[in-house]
């Protein structure tokens, strides 16, 4: 009569696991396995927090941009803008005050900055070095002359629109760390100075119904042509808690 062989638990268990397999050539192969699957993830923005659907989301009344353009640059943090299938959250921003040596209405009234004395809650869009679209959301009430520029957003919806106008297929930072990046991923020219963006339609500021708890300060970016008290005030403001801000980020301090 044949024995039958009793085997531990153990002895099973390493029978049924088969071996790990450690020379060069399988630990790379591994790799670059785990690398092709990292690439074939679907894209997530930086920002699936919010509780209500961009449909959902509220426009900002005109009174809420009528006030001095310190107090409006920091309240525009994690606000959105909306314009066809894009929306973007705001993630940073430089107010730009009447009397202020690096704003635009330095100069008074021109063809160019007329838009920046309007009413608050009008867009100025201004082209800069001949190539980028620059946003900003006009502060203050009729005739001051002030500003705040929206210097990076995240994206939150359209990211393929927002690829295409920025010519970049990427999801990383780069793809709005500036404002020229998000004047261009909102496909803007100087035609839309004067828009209201507390109108439904065309480009919109929106309420996410969430405050931003952390916020950075540091001096704006860009101005040394102004006034030594204004190059060095701490008028730039940008949300803590995100890698979607422009450079530098070093002079950046929390609040």
């Amino acid at each position: 009569m044949k024995k039958t062989v009793r085997r531990s638990k153990r002895v099973d268990q390493e029978l049924e696991t088969p071996p790990k397999v450690t020379t060069p050539v399988a630990l790379r192969a591994s790799r670059d396995e785990k690398k092709h699957c990292s690439k074939a993830r679907p894209v997530r923005p930086e920002y699936p927090l919010t509780r209500i659907t961009p449909v959902e989301m509220k426009l900002m009344p005109p009174e809420f941009f009528q006030i001095d353009a310190l107090d409006l640059a920091p309240r525009l943090l994690g606000k959105f803008l909306r314009r066809d299938n894009v929306v973007l959250r705001i993630t940073e921003v430089e107010a730009y005050r009447p009397n202020d040596s690096a704003c635009h209405g330095r100069s008074g009234v021109t063809p160019r900055t007329a838009p920046i004395f309007g009413p608050g809650g009008h867009a100025y869009v201004y082209l800069c070095y001949g190539l980028h679209m620059m946003l900003n959301i006009v502060a203050d009430k009729d005739g001051v002359g002030a500003a705040v520029l929206i210097r990076s957003c995240s994206p939150v919806t359209g990211l393929e629109t927002i690829q295409e106008r920025r010519g970049q297929k990427t999801d990383k930072p780069v793809l709005l760390n500036g404002p020229g990046k998000v004047g261009q991923a909102l496909g803007l020219s100087t035609e839309w100075s004067h828009h209201p963006l507390y109108s439904p339609g065309g480009l919109e500021v929106l309420d996410g119904g969430e405050d931003v708890e952390k916020v950075l300060v540091g001096p704006r970016v860009g101005i040394d042509y102004a006034l030594p008290e204004h190059v060095n005030a701490l008028w730039r403001f940008a949300i803590a808690d995100t890698p979607w801000i422009s450079a530098p980020k070093n002079t950046l301090t929390p609040l």
